[in-house]
């Protein structure tokens, strides 16, 4: 029995520490101060895609609701873009289209912008850095978000 528990321990650590992570970072994040939403709508650009050139265009618009007790200002972002194939594309940069906006508490920032994939389905997640009024830096996630082509999903 201990011969099957000392196999089977460390392949269960392995797989539960992404799940503790993110566990311990919501906890971080559950301070009333510095509560961000982020929304997503998504739609495939089908005029601005060429499928026999596998390249599929999306738009998404994207709102950020600061649902916490202080005004924040979106410094930056980070995208994790993954294809219907895993291959992943990491993006980085200031603010969002050209834009470091402050939020004030109950308020929501709205944009829309857009990427190209070589599949017909992808992901988006990804965070934004953000700082409250106080100077404290903190997270904003973006939730996992499908990109398809109408149809590709059954």
């Amino acid at each position: 029995m201990s011969g099957l528990l000392s196999d089977t321990w460390p392949r269960l650590t392995y797989q539960l520490r992404p799940a503790f992570r993110f566990v311990f970072k919501a906890l971080c994040m559950s301070d009333p101060r510095y509560q961000v939403d982020v929304s997503v709508v998504t739609r495939y650009l089908a005029e601005q895609s060429q499928p026999e050139q596998e390249r599929f265009a999306f738009a998404y618009t994207i709102t950020v609701r600061n649902n916490g007790l202080l005004p924040a200002q979106l410094l930056s972002r980070h995208w994790v873009i993954t294809d219907g194939d895993g291959h992943v594309e990491e993006v980085r940069g200031e603010g969002v289209v050209g834009q470091q906006p402050l939020i004030e508490p109950g308020k929501s920032h709205t944009y829309s912008s857009g990427t190209v994939m070589t599949s017909k389905v992808g992901t988006m997640q990804g965070t934004y850095e953000m700082r409250a009024d106080d100077g404290k830096h903190f997270e904003a996630i973006i939730a996992p978000f499908r990109l398809a082509v109408p149809g590709a999903l059954h």
